[in-house]
C-alpha cells in the first residue's frame, strides 16, 4: 500500500464468464470504468473497453490506463459496468451487471488477482465473474506471459511504475520538459506461437506547438526593423527612390505591427499546448500548428526487447486564415515571379531573380556576421604581440587570415558590382557625363524621374548572367551609350556573335554612369586582401627579429621582456608595429561593410518595391506555414534525439550525414485541399533551411530544456538544450557544436472521396510531381548515408527486405499511374523507420485521416515484426481506432468521440482506412 503513488498508470481488463439468462442471441458485451473517490463520493467515467461480438465470454484487448499524476490512493474505488450494445451507430445498449474493487484489495490480492461477481442493478443477483489480474509494464518475464495466456478468458491489469529515469523513454524527466498532457492506452494481442504481447500507445501533447512559433515571431520582428533600419541607412535618394522606400517601410511597418499583435496575443494563452482543429482558422493562432501531437507505441513480447515506434501527427501546414481562394503557396509564388516583370517596369525597377535576392540576403548575413569576428580577431592579434607571444600571434593570424579570406570570398560576386552602380545611379544630382552630348533622336537630359514607356521596357530586364559579361563593364561591342537613372539611351542593333547570339547589352540591365568610378569597388575589396598581407609581413618580420632562445615560449619576466625589445626590436614593441596595420585592415573591412551593405539593400530595395502589394502578402504566407512547419520538425527532431540518447549509431548517423524526415500527406488534390498541398509543400522544402544543434543545458530546469531558435528567414537554427549529464555522453563532434542536417521528404496520397473527383475528372499533376521531386532527394540521401555510415548503424528489423530494394519499390510506385496507390505511403515509412528518420502524419487536422493511417501503421508493424496473429489484426485495428489514442485526439479537438466521415465519404475510402461502425458521423470539425 505504501508504494500506490508509484503505482496503477495502466489497467487492461477482460471478463472471464457471463452467466446471463440470454436464450436469443450472445451479448455484444463492453466494459466501462469508472472511478469513485471515497473522500468526494462521486463518480467519474474514465474509460471503457472495445466491443467484443456476441459472445458469452469475451475476451476484451482494450486496457485502460491512468496516468502518473492521477490522484489514485487506495481507498480509490473502481467500477466496472458491463453492457450489452445492441445497436453500435446509435449508442443503443443495455446493463448488464457491475462489480467494484478498491485499489488495495488488488494490491493485497494473492498472485495479484482478483475475481469478482458481476451483480444486477439492485445488487442481488449474481450475473456472471470478471477475474482482474495486474502486471508491472517493463517487468514482465516470459512466466507472466503463459501466466496470461493459461486461459484466453483471463484479463490482466497492467500496472507501471510512474518514477521517471532516462531509460524510460516515455515519462523520463528529459521528455516532461518538452511532452505533456500524456493520454495512454494499453492492449494485449496474441501472436503466432500463442503467445501474448502487451501494446501501449501514448500520445503527448508538446510544448514547442506555442514556443517556436513565438520565437520565430520574435525573430520575423527583428529581421524586419533591421531591414528598415538599413533602408534609412541608404542615405539620400532621388525623388522617385526615396518615394519608393517610403512605401517599403510602411509595408513593412504593417507587418511588424501584425506580428507584434500576434505575439501579444499569443503570450497570453495559457493552458493545453496544441491548437485543436477547430480554431485553425483563427487569426491570432495562424503560426501555430494545428493538433500538434506526439504518438509512441511501446511493445513489449517475451524474450524480446522492447521495441519503440514513434510518428508526429499534425495538421497539413498551411494559411488556413488566409484561406486558398486563389490556390497555395506553390501556384502563388509562380504567379508571382512571372508578375515580376511587369511590377518592376512599373515600378521602374531593376528585375532581380528569386537567386540575386537570395544572394544579397546572404552577403548581407555575412557581412555583418564576419566583421565583428575580424574586429575581435584583430584585437587578439594585438593583445598577443603585447604579452610578445609568437605561437600566440602566429594562432591569432591563422585564424584571421581564414575569417578574412571568407569574408572577401563572400564579396567576391558581381552582384555587388552591379548594383553600387545601380545605387549610384539613384542617388540625386545623378547626371550624364556630359550633358551636351546627345545620342541621334535623345535631347541632352539629367536625373529623370518619369521615364518614357519605352525606356521603362530596358528596366525590367534581368542582370546579365553571362560570365563573359559581367554588370557595369562595357563589352567590345558597346557603342557610347549615355545613361540617365535607369533609362536606356537609344534604340541600337547589336551586332551578331560568331555563334549566333546576341550578345547582352550594358543598358539591359544595370545602368552605368560614366563619371562613376567603375574600378572603385575593386579597390576597395582589394584593399582588404592587401591589408591582410601587410599584416602577415609584419608578423613573420617579428618572427625573424625574434632570438633564437626566446622561441621555446617559455614566461619571460617583464624586465628581462623589456631588455629583450630593447636590444632585439630597435623598431620598437610589436604591439606598436603591428598597431597601425591591424587598424588599418578593420578600416577597409568596415568600408567594405558599408557598401556593400548598402548594395544589397538597395537590391531588396528593388525587390520589395516591385512585389508590392502582393510580395509582402506572400512573405506573411510563408512566415506562417513555415513556423507550423518548424515546430513540428523540432517536435519530431527533439523525440528523435530523445528516443536515441544511447545509441551510438544513430548518433554517429546524426553528425555524419543527418537524418531524413518524412511527412505523410493525406491531402487531396482538389478543391481547397489543392491549396492547402501546394501551402505544404513550400513549407517543408523550406525546413531545407534549417539545422540543429546540440547545447549544454545551464541547468536541469525544465526551463532550460526548451530548444531555441536563432537566425534569419534564409537559415535557421534549432538548439536543443540537454541537461549535463546526458550532454556528457554524446560524441565529440556534437559536443563541439556541429551543424546535423534533417532533409525533409514530402509524400501525398489522397484516399477521401475529393481525390475521387480529382482521379477521375481533375488534375493530380502536383501530388505526381511532389511524389516524384522527393524520392529523389530521399534516394539521394539513401546514398549519401551509404557512403559515410557503415550498416550496423541503422535499426535491425525482422523484416529482411534490403533498403535498396524497397527504394526501388517506391521509385517504380510513384512513377505508376494508379489511384490512391497508398502504398507509396507505406514504403516510405518503411523506409523512413529503416534509415532511422522521423516520421510525421498529416492531414487536414490531422484528426480523422490521419487517425486511420497512424492506427494502420501501428498494426502492420505488430504484424510484420512481432508476429501479431493474423486472426486479430482487424480486431486491433478497430480497437485502436474505437478506443485508443486517437479517439481521444478527436475528444481533444471537437469535445466529440466521432470520427468526421459520413458512410458516403467512406465508400470512397480503401476499405483499410474505414473506422469501426459507431465510431464516425456527421461532426464540426
Amino acid at each position: 500500500v505504501t508504494v500506490i503513488s508509484l503505482l496503477l498508470p495502466l489497467l487492461p481488463l477482460s471478463l472471464l464468464t457471463f452467466l446471463f439468462n440470454l436464450v436469443d442471441r450472445k451479448p455484444n458485451a463492453l466494459v466501462q470504468v469508472a472511478v469513485i473517490d471515497p473522500r468526494e463520493q462521486y463518480l467519474v467515467s474514465h474509460a471503457c473497453t472495445e466491443i467484443v461480438e456476441g459472445s458469452r465470454d469475451p475476451l476484451f484487448l482494450t486496457g485502460v490506463t491512468f496516468p502518473p499524476e492521477y490522484p489514485a490512493s487506495p481507498e480509490t474505488l473502481v467500477k466496472l459496468t458491463v453492457y450489452d450494445v445492441r445497436d453500435k451507430a446509435r449508442d443503443n445498449s443495455s446493463f448488464l451487471g457491475s462489480a467494484t474493487f478498491s485499489v488495495s484489495d488488488l494490491l493485497r490480492s494473492k498472485d495479484d488477482q482478483l475475481t469478482l461477481n458481476l451483480r444486477s442493478s439492485d445488487g442481488v443477483l449474481a450475473v456472471g465473474t470478471v477475474l482482474v489480474s495486474r502486471v508491472n509494464m517493463g517487468e514482465m518475464e516470459e512466466g507472466d506471459m503463459d501466466h496470461i495466456t493459461a486461459d484466453v478468458q483471463q484479463c490482466t491489469l497492467v500496472c507501471e511504475s510512474s518514477q521517471g529515469t532516462l531509460n524510460d523513454k516515455d515519462n523520463s524527466p528529459l521528455t516532461g520538459a518538452v511532452f505533456k498532457n500524456p493520454v495512454c492506452k494499453v492492449y494485449k494481442f496474441q501472436t503466432v506461437d500463442s503467445k501474448w504481447m502487451l501494446v501501449r500507445e501514448q500520445m503527448e501533447e508538446c510544448t514547442l506547438s506555442f514556443s517556436i512559433p513565438r520565437q520565430l515571431l520574435h525573430l520575423y520582428i527583428q529581421e524586419d526593423m533591421r531591414r528598415i533600419q538599413e533602408l534609412r541607412d541608404l542615405g539620400e535618394l532621388s525623388p522617385h527612390w526615396d518615394n519608393l522606400r517610403k512605401e517599403v517601410i510602411g509595408r513593412y511597418g504593417q507587418v511588424i505591427a501584425a506580428y507584434q499583435e500576434t505575439l501579444a496575443e499569443l503570450n497570453k494563452i495559457t493552458g493545453p499546448s496544441f491548437k485543436p482543429s477547430c480554431s485553425k482558422a483563427q487569426r491570432y493562432l495562424e503560426f501555430i500548428p494545428i493538433n500538434l501531437h506526439t504518438q509512441r507505441m511501446r511493445v513489449m513480447c517475451p524474450r524480446q526487447t522492447d521495441a519503440f515506434y514513434d510518428v508526429i501527427t499534425v495538421g497539413a501546414p498551411a494559411a488556413h486564415f488566409q484561406g486558398f481562394k486563389g490556390g497555395g503557396l506553390q501556384r502563388l509564388l509562380s504567379r508571382h515571379e512571372a508578375e515580376k516583370k511587369s511590377f518592376s517596369t512599373a515600378y521602374q525597377c531593376i528585375y532581380y531573380s528569386p537567386e540575386h535576392t537570395a544572394k544579397a540576403q546572404e552577403v548581407l548575413h555575412s557581412v555583418g556576421h564576419l566583421q565583428p569576428l575580424i574586429s575581435g580577431l584583430a584585437d587578439q592579434l594585438l593583445q598577443a604581440a603585447q604579452q610578445h607571444s609568437m605561437a600566440g600571434l602566429r594562432e591569432a593570424l591563422k585564424t584571421l587570415a581564414g575569417k578574412t579570406e571568407q569574408f572577401v570570398h563572400a564579396l567576391k560576386d558581381e552582384l555587388v558590382k552591379s548594383a553600387l552602380l545601380a545605387l549610384h545611379a539613384a542617388q540625386p544630382g545623378y547626371v550624364t557625363k556630359n550633358q551636351n552630348q546627345t545620342l541621334p533622336g535623345h535631347q541632352g537630359h539629367s536625373h529623370q524621374d518619369h521615364p518614357s514607356p519605352s525606356q521603362r521596357g530596358q528596366q525590367g530586364q534581368s542582370p546579365p548572367q553571362n560570365p563573359g559579361h559581367s554588370p557595369g563593364q562595357p563589352s567590345a561591342t558597346d557603342s557610347p551609350v549615355v545613361v540617365c537613372n535607369n533609362v536606356d539611351g537609344g534604340s541600337q542593333t547589336a551586332p551578331i556573335r560568331e555563334d549566333g547570339q546576341t550578345p547582352l547589352k550594358r543598358q539591359d540591365s544595370i545602368p552605368c554612369h560614366k563619371e562613376y568610378d567603375e574600378e572603385e569597388w575593386d579597390r576597395v575589396w582589394a584593399d582588404v586582401a592587401k591589408s591582410l598581407n601587410c599584416v602577415i609581413a609584419m608578423v613573420d618580420k617579428l618572427q625573424e627579429q625574434e632570438p633564437i632562445n626566446n622561441n621555446q615560449e617559455q614566461p619571460i619576466p617583464k624586465q628581462v621582456l623589456a631588455d629583450v625589445i630593447t636590444s632585439h626590436n630597435p623598431e620598437g614593441d610589436w604591439r606598436e608595429q603591428l598597431c597601425p596595420l591591424v587598424v588599418r585592415l578593420k578600416e577597409c573591412v568596415a568600408e567594405v561593410v558599408v557598401r556593400a551593405r548598402r548594395a544589397m539593400t538597395f537590391v531588396l530595395l528593388q525587390e520589395a518595391a516591385c512585389s508590392i502589394p502582393q510580395g509582402l502578402f506572400l512573405k506573411q504566407r510563408r512566415d506562417v506555414v513555415f513556423s507550423q512547419a518548424l515546430a513540428a520538425l523540432a517536435c519530431g527532431f527533439v523525440m528523435r534525439l530523445y528516443a536515441g540518447m544511447e545509441d551510438k549509431g544513430f548518433l554517429r548517423q546524426l553528425h555524419l550525414v543527418g537524418l531524413v524526415a518524412q511527412f505523410e500527406s493525406l491531402l487531396s488534390t482538389y478543391s481547397e485541399e489543392i491549396g492547402m498541398l501546394e501551402d505544404m509543400e513550400v513549407g517543408i522544402s523550406d525546413l531545407h533551411r534549417v539545422a540543429f544543434k546540440i547545447t549544454q543545458a545551464k541547468t536541469d530546469d525544465p526551463c532550460d530544456l526548451q530548444p531555441v531558435v536563432i537566425g534569419r528567414r534564409d537559415h535557421y537554427t534549432v538548439e536543443v538544450p540537454l541537461p549535463r549529464l546526458a550532454f556528457q555522453t554524446l560524441p565529440h563532434e556534437i559536443k563541439e557544436g556541429k551543424a546535423l542536417q534533417v532533409y525533409p521528404v514530402l509524400f501525398n496520397v489522397g484516399i477521401n472521396e475529393q481525390q475521387t473527383i480529382a482521379d477521375r475528372f481533375g488534375d493530380i499533376s502536383l501530388q505526381e510531381r511532389i511524389n516524384q521531386r522527393n524520392f529523389e532527394i530521399l534516394d539521394s540521401y539513401y546514398k549519401s548515408l551509404s557512403d559515410k555510415v557503415p550498416s550496423e548503424c541503422l535499426p535491425c528489423f525482422q523484416t529482411q527486405t534490403d533498403l535498396k530494394d524497397l527504394l526501388g519499390t517506391l521509385g517504380q510506385n510513384v512513377v505508376t499511374k494508379k489511384r490512391k496507390n497508398v502504398e507509396i505511403l507505406w514504403l516510405a515509412g518503411t523506409i523512413c523507420r529503416r534509415l532511422n528518420g522521423i516520421r510525421f502524419t498529416s492531414c487536414k487536422s490531422a484528426k480523422d485521416r490521419t487517425s486511420m493511417s497512424v492506427t494502420l501503421e501501428q498494426c502492420a508493424l505488430l504484424r510484420d515484426e512481432h508476429q501479431l496473429n493474423k486472426d486479430y489484426f482487424t480486431r486491433a485495428l478497430d480497437c485502436m481506432r474505437r478506443e485508443g489514442c486517437r479517439i481521444e485526439n478527436v475528444q481533444k479537438n471537437i469535445k466529440c468521440r466521432k470520427y468526421a466521415f459520413n458512410m458516403l465519404q467512406l465508400m470512397a475510402f480503401p476499405k483499410i482506412y474505414r473506422p469501426p461502425e459507431g465510431t464516425y458521423g456527421k461532426v464540426d470539425s
